[in-house]
């Protein structure tokens, strides 16, 4: 949570006046990703956390999990952002793709002296990854896995939910109980960035073993960088909405990163320097 709470500091001190004026214009909740565009057109997006309100199966039991859909038109993002401590993810959820779209306009006025920030690039092809790393993924990112495959070698998979893995993936997988133990001995970290929703990220941090390459990757990583480099993260991937009335559209009627990806929103690299 701290990692979420440096990040909103920084916006706000980045944004100055500006972030006391910003409000939400729209927002959506799809099965995959959360998204909102803000009152001056930015937009940003967080993974959208289903599986994490098993209790939300009716209305009376959901209400109080969300913010009131009603007032979320004309929010002000700073009333959105305190809700990135939350124990209620969906509500995190909003937060954190409030904090995206602050991010981007921060980008856009030029605030990434102290980083490389690359467009239209995977974040894969910027971790540094020998034949020889042994590697701890931490989230079923498909893309690594099926690198990985491919690859051989030493690896892991932490998933807090087994049933997301295929058959030939089961033999790395590690439960999230018993991963203290392979984060403290993996060359490489790759990061789901769903654990800024679930709070997760800063112990897995903690247990990384010094000098360990780590990135983190994902839509909802898609913030400002500094307080995840100065906890070891040294590649950030994520995107940069472009068409955020689109994109949001795409994600109300069950849309994916397969339908919004290069056509309404860029991937984005951020590495330290």
């Amino acid at each position: 949570m701290a990692i979420l709470d440096e990040a909103r500091q920084l916006a706000k001190q980045k944004l100055g006046d500006i972030f006391h004026d910003l409000t939400i214009e729209r927002a959506t909740i799809g099965l995959f990703f959360t998204g909102v565009k803000l009152s001056n057109g930015a937009g940003g997006l967080c993974f959208t956390p289903i599986k994490e309100i098993p209790e939300a199966v009716c209305c009376p039991s959901s209400a109080g999990r969300i913010f009131d859909p009603a007032k979320i038109p004309g929010m002000k993002v700073e009333s959105a952002l305190s809700a990135l401590s939350s124990r209620e993810p969906m509500k995190v959820a909003v937060a954190i793709a409030t904090l995206n779209a602050l991010s981007s306009t921060c980008w856009s006025q030029g605030g990434t002296e102290y980083y490389n920030l690359k467009r239209n690039m995977d974040a894969l092809e910027a971790v540094r990854l020998s034949d020889h790393s042994a590697v701890a993924v931490i989230g079923a990112i498909v893309p690594v896995l099926s690198l990985l495959k491919r690859r051989g070698g030493r690896w892991w998979i932490i998933e807090q939910d087994p049933k997301t893995l295929r058959e030939d993936e089961l033999p790395h997988y590690v439960p999230e109980e018993e991963s203290k133990e392979v984060l403290a001995k993996a060359d490489v970290l790759i990061i789901t960035g769903v654990t800024l929703v679930n709070h997760t990220l800063e112990n897995i941090l903690e247990h990384a073993r010094p000098g360990a390459e780590i990135a983190i990757m994902g839509p909802t990583a898609s913030m400002l960088p500094e307080p995840l480099f100065e906890r070891g993260v040294r590649v950030v991937g994520g995107v940069w909405v472009k068409k955020p009335d689109e994109l949001l559209d795409v994600l109300a009627s069950g849309g994916s990163g397969y339908h919004f990806l290069d056509r309404l929103a860029d991937k984005i690299v951020i590495e330290k320097l």
